[in-house]
């Protein structure tokens, strides 16, 4: 593993500057917040038998599809009939996969977007990196974090205090585990891009440094910048404004912006960029990014292609997918998801943070739509 990259980020960026022409419309962002739950929601279920990207690569992913005749991939993961031994799947496989799905399954890329949601309720915009701190312990169960979230929450435990608690005794720091917490901040600034990543960075900061802070920038303005771009490509340039140019995660995000404009096709560009990432694992955050980037730009704003085309790029998977349906959810709103991901979902929620486990998803995008902060 690479040594964590040294936390260069500039002095604050200048506030976003509302602008009447690409403000997020009202009468849709309700809308819009709920396809962001609901993709993210989905694009979990869709990845997690798959999650483990040291066995679950590129080739047997799809090599299981075509097994069951899931190619092109439309819905949730077929059930691995007669076939368990030949393909090991995640424990939990049962629930996520398709006609078994009845409500979603619990996993710490949703608890965190709720955790985040109950951040902004108790202490509001000017919330602290203290006060995450003080809310993962008293919200979330030690046993259910993993990487750096665990190695900061013993240091918490251990009253250590902010920038330790990423620090100290964690060899996880540029890991994704910041990334997949980035999506609130951008539910809540939609069309400030810049907001949301200043917002997220207070978050990432209790448990991650460099590319990992980075990372959760990146997404909260990615997902922040879909509530108003016009295409994926768009949203992704104005992504790589939040964070500092010369750090490996822009330069990672500029590569598959590459390849894909040069013409490349999407499997021919994740072979390239995993060849210059090989040796830093499933879980860093950089290859992740990789992946993600692509789904994005192959998905070509789609809902399910985006998804399907993210998950089918290993690593990640649960992760990489939630991530991806946040953002296509946004881009598209609830209305434009198709019923087979929503429909199984039962409109609630599972989740290892205290108080609240069966929630509706629609009552966590209405309260996360009161708290959103619209430019004008």
């Amino acid at each position: 593993m690479t040594p964590p990259e040294t936390d260069r980020s500039a002095p604050p960026a200048p506030a976003d500057v509302p602008d009447p022409k690409t403000s997020p419309d009202a009468k849709n962002l309700g809308d819009r917040i709920l396809g962001g739950w609901l993709g993210r929601i989905a694009g979990n279920m869709l990845g997690k038998p798959v999650e483990r990207g040291d066995y679950w690569t590129r080739a047997r992913i799809d090599r299981y599809l075509r097994r069951y005749d899931a190619l092109p991939l439309t819905g949730y993961l077929p059930e691995p009939v007669g076939a368990e031994a030949e393909f090991e799947l995640r424990p939990e496989w049962r629930a996520c996969v398709r006609g078994r799905v009845r409500g979603s399954c619990r996993d710490d890329d949703i608890d965190y977007a709720i955790l985040g949601l109950e951040l902004l309720e108790t202490y509001g915009f000017d919330f602290t990196t203290e006060q995450v701190g003080a809310l993962w312990l008293l919200r979330l169960p030690y046993l259910q974090t993993f990487t750096a979230e665990r190695a900061a929450y013993r240091n918490l435990a251990n009253g250590l205090k902010p920038p330790l608690t990423a620090t100290y005794d964690n060899p996880y720091q540029e890991w994704i585990g910041a990334l997949i917490r980035a999506d609130i901040h951008a539910w809540t600034h939609p069309g400030q891009p810049r907001r949301a990543a200043a917002s997220a960075r207070r978050d990432a900061v209790l448990s991650h440094t460099g590319n990992g802070v980075y990372g959760e920038m990146w997404a909260a303005a990615l997902i922040s910048a879909a509530f108003t771009a016009s295409s994926v490509r768009e949203a992704l340039d104005v992504s790589l404004t939040v964070f500092p140019a010369s750090s490996r995660l822009a330069r990672t995000v500029r590569r598959v912006m590459g390849l894909h404009a040069s013409g490349l096709d999407w499997s021919a560009t994740l072979d390239a960029v995993d060849t210059e990432l090989s040796g830093l694992g499933w879980i860093h955050t950089l290859p992740n990014a990789a992946v993600l980037t692509a789904g994005l730009l192959y998905g070509e704003g789609d809902f399910t292609s985006t998804i399907a085309l993210t998950v089918r790029g290993g690593l990640d998977t649960d992760s990489n997918g939630a991530t991806a349906g946040s953002f296509a959810g946004v881009l598209c709103g609830a209305c434009a998801i198709p019923p087979s991901w929503v429909e199984p979902l039962e409109d609630r929620v599972s989740s290892a943070v205290f108080g609240w486990d069966g929630t509706a998803i629609t009552e966590l995008a209405a309260r996360t739509l009161a708290l959103a902060r619209v430019p004008g």
